[in-house]
């Protein structure tokens, strides 16, 4: 057999580097960048891996995405910055305050959900061409391309005896109020047709309101003010508003305002039968009165063309200006409290931005003085003059200041709807809530017009509910007395409530005082009485002071002024006497 040799591999040989070798091992010579989840990983060609930015995600994307949603739901539905509990060393305040912070995290959280149920835009009628007008779309043709449900909403009533009417609809859209100058009163459920109360009074009626519900109205009749209930019993003769020409309620505060003949505004408490407050104007009959949905300020429009804006905590008026150059016939303002719309005997339609009062922001030529005027929910305007009504879209948003120079091409050209003409006198106009529908009320009756794209779809059903049910309404009106806000909270900024006050106590002083015009000079010597013993006190307490301010400089010159004239009196006396008796005069 051959001799079989064996080899073995050498042991490997160790050498021993310094820092800077193993340093120049590990630059490579071609490496590549790659990103993942975990952050930016750098490979080399000796297997080497650094990874820079690591981020241990360990949550799931479903996670993930609810934790991004929460935080778009709190930037955008947040209540600002939350509260720190960490400190707290009460357990129950500690509790409570998380309690609460949970309840806000949840509403924000919902409030984000719900977007999902959100219509983006409206269902407006839409030209194909430009050629094309949508205001000569006539009832009868939308009536034949809508739905059955939607077309019963068109009707009209034929009542040519007792006119003209007045109408009115309930928060909840479903009740429909109707009053004839010559006392003919009647409730109805529109949409099925069913008849609530009718009844003759006998005498004029010069406006009508629903209450906080559809179980209470009150009229305003030739001379005293009525409350009746649904089945038209008379419940309460408010006799202290005589001769009552306009009404408006305020469901918040559950105040009945009313305007008199003479120009008396009052304010009745319907849940207590308080008489909360009364002011004279001093204007005259009013020409017209609304309210604002945001802060419950009225607004009263005048014969000599002014608006006023009134509070029961006020007898003067909030806000005052010169609106036409004539009786303000009508005014509207939409429910966001920040657009009025009055409409004027001098034929012009001007738009007014309730928060800054600088002037028009625009101004529209009616074909004639517009007697009423509605807003929709959506921002849809709608007139009323002679015999026509029209409906405008888009003036209350993008309109530029009246004083532009681009201002007549950029303004809206053409109504969006239109109906009339048919010698039929508008009364007044009203949109029903949460639908497509313009109740017009003429001297032959009232007429329901189909307005695609005015009702508002996306209702909140603890605010208002359309569908409401008996226990529904009957929890609903305990809720509203629960939580009804006093009349001192009526205010042009409603935010007021909850803000602390971080002035000093004398910038307010100082505000007060001119306010009431009361220099500090004046201030001073009013506080004579009688001698100047008081008013030296004053002075003296004064110069004490440590503190250079306005009333220690005042003080000061009417101290020098006081030296200079005992002074003068001591130098006068002296000469009288000559020199053999001045000696003995005292200087005081």
């Amino acid at each position: 057999m051959a001799d079989s040799t064996t080899t073995t591999a050498a042991p490997p040989t160790r050498r021993s580097i310094t820092m800077d070798e193993f340093s120049a091992e590990l630059v490579p010579t071609t490496s590549s960048k790659s990103k993942n989840a975990g952050g930016e990983v750098a490979k080399f060609d000796n297997g080497a891996e650094v990874v820079k930015d690591l981020r241990l995600e360990l949550r799931a994307k479903s996670e993930q995405e609810r934790i991004r949603r929460h935080k778009q739901a709190q930037q955008q539905y947040g209540r600002g910055r939350q509260i720190n509990v960490k400190n707290i060393k009460d357990r129950k305040l500690k509790r409570n305050l998380g309690n609460l912070e949970t309840r806000f995290q949840r509403a924000a959280d919902q409030a984000k959900d719900s977007e999902l149920l959100l219509e983006h835009t409206g269902g407006f009628l839409e030209p194909e061409t430009e050629l094309e007008r949508t205001y000569k779309v006539r009832q009868s043709e939308l009536t034949s391309n809508v739905p059955i449900a939607v077309a019963q909403k068109r009707f009209d009533l034929k009542l040519e005896e007792l006119g003209p009417y007045l109408c009115e609809f309930t928060r909840t859209g479903r009740e429909l109020l109707m009053a004839g100058r010559k006392g003919h009163i009647a409730t109805m459920d529109w949409r099925e047709g069913k008849l609530g109360c009718e009844m003759q009074l006998g005498e004029t009626v010069r406006d009508v309101r629903w209450l906080h519900n559809n179980q209470y109205f009150a009229v305003a009749q030739k001379r005293y003010t009525y409350i009746y209930d649904r089945n038209g019993v008379e419940l309460h003769c408010l006799r202290k508003h005589v001769e009552v020409s306009h009404m408006e309620f305020l469901p918040y505060h559950f105040l009945l305002a009313t305007m008199s003949m003479s120009g008396h505004l009052k304010y009745q408490d319907v849940s207590t039968g308080n008489l909360v407050s009364e002011i004279y104007t001093k204007a005259g009959a009013p020409v017209s009165l609304t309210q604002n949905p945001a802060n419950a300020i009225l607004h009263t429009g005048h014969q000599n063309g002014t608006v006023t804006l009134w509070s029961p905590n006020s007898s003067e008026p909030l806000v005052k200006l010169l609106a036409h150059r004539g009786p303000v016939r009508s005014l509207a303002i939409d429910r966001e409290g920040r657009y009025m719309v009055s409409t004027g005997q001098d034929c012009r339609m001007n738009i007014w931005d309730v928060r800054m009062f600088k002037g028009e922001v625009s101004s529209y030529r009616t074909d004639g003085p517009a007697s009423t005027c509605a807003i929709s929910d959506t921002g849809l305007v709608a007139l009323g003059h002679g015999t026509r009504s029209v409906v405008w879209k888009g003036i209350l948003s993008g309109s530029p200041p009246s004083s532009s120079v681009l201002a007549p091409a950029n303004k809206v050209q053409s109504p969006y709807m239109s109906w009339g003409g048919e010698g039929k006198s508008i009364e007044r106009v009203r949109w029903c809530p949460f639908e497509d529908v313009l109740g017009v009320s003429h001297n032959k009756g009232f007429s329901s017009l189909i307005i695609p794209g005015a009702g508002e779809a996306n209702f909140d059903a603890l605010e208002v509910n359309p569908y409401e049910t008996s226990k529904q309404r009957q929890e609903a009106e305990v809720k509203g007395l629960l939580n009804k806000l006093q009349p001192e909270m009526i205010a042009l900024d409603p935010n007021f409530v909850g803000k602390l006050d971080l002035r000093s106590e004398q910038q307010r002083q100082a505000e007060r005082d001119a306010e009431k015009g009361v220099t500090v000079a004046e201030d001073i010597r009013n506080r004579m009485r009688g001698k100047n013993t008081t008013l030296k006190k004053f002075i003296r307490k004064q110069r004490k002071k440590n503190i250079i301010d306005e009333k220690r400089m005042q003080a000061d010159e009417m101290w020098k002024e006081q030296q200079a004239r005992k002074d003068n009196k001591f130098k006068e006396t002296k000469a009288e006497l000559g020199p053999a008796l001045g000696r003995f005069v005292r200087k005081d």
